[in-house]
Formats: structure tokens, C-alpha cells, sequence
């Protein structure tokens, strides 16, 4: 029978043998690949073989086998998971030119330019340290000579898997910085990648390096419950096979037992754990519209449980993973995770970009142009090749990828045309932005999120719909406060990068912040401004151009609405013979109707100059407030006083009173204002009441 790679590594890990006994004879390599390529052509492997044998014959490992297990064992996991020829070829061959006499140029004229490619790649990742202390540079070079091809670190995440099953014989000091390395860096990339057969194992052996005690109460619960004569997840497995054979759809019901950090995370999250907790059942069938007739007829005859379910085939995850998820919950309250795909999506879900087979191969009928083409590389990758090419220098490309390999999530949000953006949890409109128009987002004014009007630093969720608005001019500049809210490489490298080109204009971003935030700044946000009853509109326009019905009457416009030339208004008399003027939409006509106060008519006699106090309300940009003083000016408004408040959330509240030269120009005016870039929003002033 095939050797399976996840059994493999939990029996190393629970069973009494040393995790490093591995089949050592290239038939099991030949019979593993032949299950997923049985038309391969397998003379290369074995002239691999025999080329590897022959020049590492004398070398041993320290664990005292010969070397040349090791290879072998690296082949066996890659055949495991599905890889094609030239991968198994490549890995047969990777330490040869690093610790034998073989050469480049041997490799080359023996298995083509292609296997020399890949051994190449892993040779120079071999000279790379991960730790901390890894030379930026050296490290930016190798990894996108690796990006280049996927293939290359496919190979080196078998390579230390195999490394870490025989680390035994090291130094504990040793095994624990190697674990530390494997952790930091290795497994999120396996992660991003999509390689979660060698993920998952490498994380329980890591774990068994860093957290001795804690692996083995993991390992004590796994035994004790494997000993149970009752086992939840096979009795719901039984039910879901009834029911799927009852609705004749062809299906393969299987238990996914947990790995052990799995198990360590429920336990932590949930204390007591249940036998449905150890793992999950997992449906497989033959098409993607299968999958919906399961997740149709388990929520029909089981008790679902609807907050546990998620589509990631609609919305497949950034690293090519694509499952329905749901839950059932049994009668003693127990719930059951269950995964539906097909048996495509789970050799994917299993093996990722190693299940992709050559996806650099052109098609038949496409030239041969010589350039290499990867239209399946994950998204996370090809970003990856941006960053570096973007990054201002090595040591920030450095820091930003280990940030990004720090991110445990991804969501995924929409756009209007009903395409897809992967982002890392926590990420802004700033991130969607720059993931979608890469630099072209300087441009950027706002976004509407869900249909709603959203400032850039708006943190987006799972699903959500993000319609990014942005500015017509071609030389629109980022602001110095969106690396703030950046949490993406792609945008964090893009704004720096405009930044550092341009250190004039940054410097004048940050005078014009601090002249905008200034005043308020300085005053107790409890103190009035003493400034702020010049910017109420008084008794203008001129009351001599608002006619009464009420002759001799003293004529005042009511502050609470700012009547001007057109609006509709009406009156009412009060104390002292004077009429108060309100525009008739205002709040506080309905409420003098209804205490029965008599209306008193009033209408605009000729039209003239006129002051008003206008709110524009605006997301934050370089030059704003140029734009915006100047396109009031081009409508002849005078502007008597301003106020800009301190922006918050990535928006900012301007308030200008303005002299009109003709009350009839206020539409006008305002309609311009409403024009400028980053502008959503201009209304009249409302003052606020005064407190008693």
C-alpha cells in the first residue's frame, strides 16, 4: 500500500519508532508518483537516482545513516503530495551540487535547464540563515529567485520537514534555534503557499521541540482518546453516509483527525475537551455542485449549526484552499465540524502550489518565447515579487515580509464589479486601495464600504464591499497619515516609496497639518472658540431686504437656519415688535405652529450681497484647502473667517463664512465646493444652542 505523508508523520510522532525511518529505496518514491502521474515518464528519476547514490556514496548523515536517505526521504514526501517529474528529479539532485562534485553545467546536460533551475534555487536557499541575524539583502535575493518558481521552495519545505523529523540527534540548543527559524519563517511560508500536509506536521514538530511538556499533555489526550470505546466523529461520519446514500450522491466520508497544535488550540480555547473535538469528518466527492447537494442534505436531515458556516469554494482563500465548512450538533450537544469538497480541492488543500504540477510549462499551442509564465501562482506570491521590487531597500523589504508572515488570517472583500481582494485581517481601505490600483491609489479620495461612506482608515471585515472613490488629477499625492492605517506591505512600500521621492511636498503635507490642527489643538474642547460669534451668520444679508407684513417691525433672521436669498421663509412675532425670519423647513417653525403661534408673512425684497456660514465636510488629502478656497473664490464668494478642525478618522470638517456679492450665487457656490476632490459633503451651518 501507498505510504500516506500525514499518517506517516503522526505515527513518528505517537508511535515508539525514530521519526527519521523512512523507506530508503527509490521504488517507494516511483510507486508513490505513479499514483498521481500514471503515464510519467520515470527514466529521469531513476537516472537521478543513480546519479545521486553514486556521488554522495561515503557521505553520512549525523544520525549515522547514509546521506543519501535523506534525498530520497524528500523525494518520497514531494511524490506523497503529488508533485511532477521534474520537481521529484530536482529534489533527487538538490544537495548534489552543494556536497558532492557534480556541477550546474553536468546537471544541465544531463536532465535539461529546467531540473538545473530548480537545484540551482535550493542550493542558493541552503546558504540563506532565517534567524534574525540574515543578511536583508541575501535574503531578498533568494527568495525571489525562489519566487520565480514555486517549485524551488516546495523542495525546501520538504527538505527541513525531513530535517525535523531526524532532529533528535542534534544539541537541544540546536533543535531549538532551528525550531525557532522553522516557525518564523518556513511554516507561514508553507502556510501562504498552500501546503498544509507539510504545515501542519511541521508545526507539531516544532512544537514538540519548544513545548516539551505542553506536546506531551497533547499527546496523552490524543492516546487517551484514541483508547475510547465511543467515538462521536465516527457515529456522525455513519449518519452522514446514511443520509448521502439515501440522497444518491456518490460520496467519501473520512475522519480528519486534529494534528496536534489542532488539539492544543481547542483545548486552550475551550478547556475540557469531547471526542468530537479531536477532529473533524470530512465529505469528498466528484463535482463542485455535489458539494452544495451534501451541505443541502446534511442541514435538511442533521441539526445544523449555522454560524459555523463559510464558503471558501465561492470565495476560494488566498493560498488556492477551497471548502465548504459547516457544523452539526448531536443530541448530548456536541458539535461536529465538517469539511465538503472534491477530491481536486482536497489534493490542492493538501499540497497547494505542489499539486499545481509545472504551471511554467507553456500550452501546446502558445510559442516557446523563452519567458517563464506562472499564471497559477498564488496571489500572496506574485505580491511578493511587487514588494521586493518596490521595497526603497533589503532591510524594509525584510521587516515588511516578516510582519506579513506574522499575519494568521486573510479576509477577502468585494469589489462593485463582483471581483475579489485577499487582504490580511485587520487590514484598512488604504490596504484595498493600494492591493487594487497598486500606485494609481494616490489618487485616492474615500471608499464606500457596504454602499455607506467610509474614511481610508476604515478596518475592513470579511465580505465586505469596498467601492473606492477616486480624484480625477493625474499628480494626486498619498498622505503621510495613511502609513498610519497601512497595514499591507503593497500600500506601506508604496506610500514610503512616493515619500522618500518626494520630500518637498511631504514636508509640506505636515505644515499644513500642523497651521490645520493649531488652534483647536491648543483649546479644551469644553472652551467655546472666542472667534466662533464672528462666524455666525447674524442679521445678514441686510434685513432692509426682507419685507414684513407687520409695518414698523424690526426684521431679524433667525440664527437656527440661516435664511438667505432663495429660500423659502416665513416669520413670527415676538416680544419687543421685532419678526424672527426661519426658513420654512426649519425645526423650529413646526414647533411655534403647534404652541399656536400666528405666522407673520415675509418674503425677500431685491437681491443683494449676503453672508453665510457653509459646512464642507471631507476626506483627508494633500492641498484640500487650496483647492477648496480656491474654487469658492472663482465663484466670487469672499471668505470672512475659517475654521479647519484637527481630522479624525481620516476626515476633516472645514467651516467657512462667506460673503456673496448675490444671495442668488449660494447654489452655485456650494455645487463647486461639492466639486473639489475629497469633498462629500457641503451643507449650511446649524448652529449649535447655547447652553444655559
Amino acid at each position: 500500500p501507498r505510504i500516506d505523508l500525514r499518517r506517516l508523520g503522526r505515527a513518528a510522532l505517537l508511535g515508539p519508532a525514530a521519526r527519521g525511518r523512512l523507506p530508503d529505496a527509490i521504488s517507494h518514491v516511483v510507486e508513490a508518483h505513479r499514483a498521481h502521474h500514471p503515464d510519467a515518464d520515470l527514466e529521469p528519476l531513476r537516472h537521478a537516482y543513480v546519479l545521486a547514490e553514486s556521488s554522495h556514496r561515503g557521505q553520512m548523515r549525523k544520525s549515522g545513516e547514509p546521506y543519501i536517505t535523506h534525498p530520497l526521504a524528500v523525494t518520497l514526501i514531494l511524490a506523497e503530495l503529488g508533485a511532477e517529474t521534474t520537481t521529484l528529479t530536482a529534489s533527487l539532485l538538490h544537495d548534489t551540487v552543494e556536497d558532492t562534485d557534480v556541477t550546474l553545467d553536468q546537471v544541465r546536460d544531463q536532465f535539461g535547464e529546467e531540473v538545473r533551475y530548480l537545484v540551482d534555487g535550493v542550493t542558493k536557499l541552503e546558504k540563506v540563515d532565517y534567524g534574525a541575524a540574515a543578511e536583508p539583502e541575501t535574503f531578498r535575493k533568494m527568495l525571489v529567485a525562489t519566487g520565480n518558481d514555486v517549485r524551488v521552495m516546495s523542495i525546501k519545505l520538504a527538505d527541513r520537514l525531513h530535517n525535523m523529523r531526524t532532529l533528535g540527534v542534534m544539541r537541544p540548543e540546536k533543535q531549538e534555534r532551528i525550531a525557532k527559524v522553522t516557525r518564523d519563517v518556513l511554516i507561514p511560508l508553507a502556510e501562504r503557499l498552500g501546503v498544509q500536509a507539510l504545515k501542519t506536521e511541521l508545526e507539531d514538530l516544532v512544537f514538540a521541540i519548544l513545548h516539551p511538556e505542553e506536546y506531551a499533555h497533547t499527546r496523552e489526550l490524543i492516546v487517551r482518546n484514541a483508547a475510547r470505546t465511543d467515538d462521536p466523529l465516527a457515529e456522525v461520519a455513519d449518519e452522514v453516509r446514511g443520509v448521502l446514500r439515501e440522497a444518491d450522491i456518490p460520496a467519501e466520508v473520512l475522519i480528519r483527525p486534529r494534528h496536534f497544535v489542532s488539539v492544543h488550540r481547542v483545548s486552550r480555547k475551550r478547556g475540557r475537551l469531547r471526542g468530537s473535538d479531536f477532529g473533524r469528518v470530512l465529505v469528498l466527492v466528484n463535482e463542485d455542485a455535489d458539494c452544495y447537494g451534501v451541505l443541502g442534505e446534511l442541514h435538511t436531515c442533521l441539526k445544523p449549526v449555522v454560524s459555523e458556516f463559510k464558503d471558501f469554494i465561492a470565495v476560494p482563500k488566498f493560498n488556492l484552499y477551497q471548502s465548504l465548512h459547516t457544523a452539526v450538533a448531536r443530541e448530548d450537544g456536541q458539535v461536529v465540524e465538517v469539511l465538503i469538497r472534491t477530491h481536486q480541492m482536497h489534493k490542492v488543500a493538501e499540497a497547494g502550489v505542489v499539486a499545481l504540477g509545472n504551471p511554467y510549462a507553456p500550452a501546446p499551442d502558445d510559442p516557446a518565447d523563452g519567458e517563464r509564465v506562472d499564471p497559477t501562482r498564488p496571489g500572496w506570491l506574485s505580491r511578493l515579487l511587487d514588494w521586493q521590487e518596490a521595497a526603497p531597500d533589503p532591510d524594509h523589504f525584510w521587516s515588511t515580509l516578516r510582519e506579513d508572515l506574522a499575519q494568521d488570517r486573510e479576509i477577502t472583500v468585494f469589489r462593485p464589479d463582483g471581483g475579489t481582494l485577499g487582504l490580511p485581517e485587520g487590514a484598512t481601505c488604504v490596504d484595498a486601495a493600494y492591493a487594487q490600483y497598486g500606485e494609481d491609489a494616490h489618487a485616492c479620495i474615500g471608499a464606500r464600504v457596504n454602499g455607506r461612506l467610509a474614511t481610508l482608515s476604515t478596518v475592513l471585515k470579511d465580505g465586505d464591499t469596498v467601492q473606492l472613490l477616486m480624484g480625477q488629477d493625474p499628480a494626486s499625492e498619498p498622505s503621510r497619515e495613511w502609513l498610519e492605517h497601512a497595514h499591507t506591505p503593497a500600500a506601506r512600500i508604496a506610500i514610503q516609496r512616493w515619500l522618500t521621492a518626494h520630500p518637498a511636498q511631504a514636508e509640506s503635507q505636515q505644515s499644513e497639518a500642523r497651521i490645520a490642527e493649531d488652534r483647536t489643538a491648543r483649546r479644551p474642547a469644553d472652551v467655546p472658540d472666542p472667534d466662533a460669534a464672528s462666524e455666525q451668520p447674524t442679521d445678514r444679508p441686510a434685513t432692509r431686504h426682507v419685507l414684513a407684513d407687520l409695518p414698523g417691525a424690526t426684521v431679524r433672521l433667525a440664527r437656527c437656519c440661516t435664511p438667505v436669498p432663495p429660500d423659502e421663509i416665513t416669520g413670527f412675532a415676538v416680544r419687543g415688535g421685532a419678526v424672527t425670519v426661519h426658513r420654512v423647513e426649519c425645526a423650529a417653525v413646526a414647533r411655534m405652529k403647534d404652541g399656536g403661534r400666528a405666522e407673520v408673512g415675509v418674503r425677500w425684497g431685491e437681491t443683494a450681497e449676503c453672508r453665510v456660514t457653509l459646512v464642507a465636510e471631507s476626506f483627508v488629502r494633500p492641498h484640500l484647502l487650496a483647492d477648496l478656497t480656491e474654487a469658492m473664490a472663482s465663484e466670487g464668494a469672499e471668505i470672512v473667517s475659517a475654521t479647519v478642525e484637527p481630522p479624525t478618522q481620516q476626515q476633516v470638517r472645514h467651516t467657512y463664512t462667506v460673503q456673496l456679492p448675490d444671495a442668488g450665487h449660494l447654489p452655485a457656490l456650494m455645487r463647486a465646493m461639492r466639486n473639489v476632490a475629497g469633498v462629500y459633503d457641503v451643507s449650511r451651518a446649524q448652529p449649535q444652542p447655547q447652553g444655559g
